[in-house]
């Protein structure tokens, strides 16, 4: 048998509360998140952590001390493992992680795959929506650090993926049914941000995630008031928008309870079980916008862990280096593709 090694790219967590700041300052020192020179983005990283360093610890308090993501991220790769013996069966297949702000990262889970000498790699980025600051960074970093054998493919988004689809809306239907099926709910698929002046530089996030949402309201009729806002804004620089927190404000203006998906995220995280399941839903029974109803991240869902296997199997099958799975194409002025770096 062949040797597929897939490794799974994401953020990151700090796994106590004394990685915060490290993991603070690895995240803010890499230029593809605050694009200056080393010595200036240097000391800025290290001021950011130091300052920051207290909330973000509160914050991980919350969820124990630590983020959830690795043992999420975990989970995902044992379950891939368990769908690729049947997507494909010709390969003895193995998931590997590298984060990108803490542990395991590149550095370390390149020296693994190289031990496990794989014939065949797949590189495939937890993120469903290619972004310049996430896959795009991860992706450098791996070619960076990996010397090792084996044939390398490079799945650089999905957005539009009928699994990951299909995975949202059954989630979304189901919290809503769960919920006694209210009537008068606007459906918020929130995503992370990021500053106008990065798509405006031709980073393709924005336009997959809205690609995204609509797909996944296009399979639930029964909410047919939605739209697409943003979270986790941070600095003083304009972001896409909406803003979350205007959005669920601007449903209670309208009498209106909220559904909220995390569009763009995987895996329980920070943003998940903080600033959705705290934050926002503290604002939300401030102003009576109920119901406050939100949608689990996709984690292990078996939609979900069918369409990362397909997405390996597409790429072993194809010679591009790089390219998308499930039709989606990037608008032209999307100028920072991957497919088109």
């Amino acid at each position: 048998m062949k040797k597929l090694a897939v490794v799974l790219f994401n953020l990151g967590g700090p796994d106590g509360p004394d990685s915060v700041q490290p993991f603070l300052f690895n995240l803010f020192r890499d230029p593809a998140i605050i694009g200056l020179p080393a010595i200036a983005r240097y000391p800025l990283a290290a001021l950011i952590s130091t300052t920051r360093k207290k909330t973000a610890q509160a914050n991980y308090a919350i969820m124990g001390g630590g983020s959830p993501l690795l043992p999420e991220t975990q989970k995902q790769a044992r379950a891939l493992e368990e769908a690729l013996k049947a997507a494909a069966p010709d390969y003895e297949a193995r998931a590997f992680i590298a984060m990108r702000y803490w542990k395991p990262r590149a550095e370390e889970t390149a020296r693994a795959v190289a031990a496990f000498a794989p014939d065949e790699i797949v590189l495939l980025p937890l993120y469903p929506q290619f972004s310049t600051t996430t896959s795009a960074s991860s992706l450098k970093d791996w070619a960076a650090a990996y010397k090792g054998p084996g044939r390398s493919r490079t799945v650089c988004c999905f957005p539009t993926q009928d699994e990951l689809v299909e995975a949202h809306a059954a989630l979304i239907r189901q919290t809503w049914e769960t919920a006694g099926r209210p009537e008068g709910l606007r459906l918020l698929f929130s995503a992370h941000g990021l500053p106008e002046k990065v798509v405006q530089a031709g980073d393709p996030y924005q336009a997959q995630v809205e690609a995204t949402a609509a797909a996944v309201a296009a399979k639930l009729p029964e909410l047919s008031d939605w739209e697409v806002c943003y979270q986790s804004r941070v600095g003083p620089l304009a972001w896409i928008g909406p803003p979350t927190d205007e959005s669920i404000r601007r449903a209670a203006a309208d009498g209106k309870g909220v559904i909220l998906s995390p569009i763009a995220f995987v895996s329980e995280h920070v943003e998940t079980l903080v600033e959705l399941d705290h934050e926002y839903a503290d604002i939300a029974r401030e102003i009576g916008c109920a119901p406050y109803l939100r949608v689990p991240a996709l984690g292990v869902q078996g939609d979900f862990v069918s369409g990362l296997a397909s997405a390996v199997t597409a790429a072993l099958a194809r010679d591009a280096a790089v390219a998308p799975v499930g039709g989606w194409t990037c608008p032209a002025s999307c100028g920072k593709c991957a497919c088109r770096a």
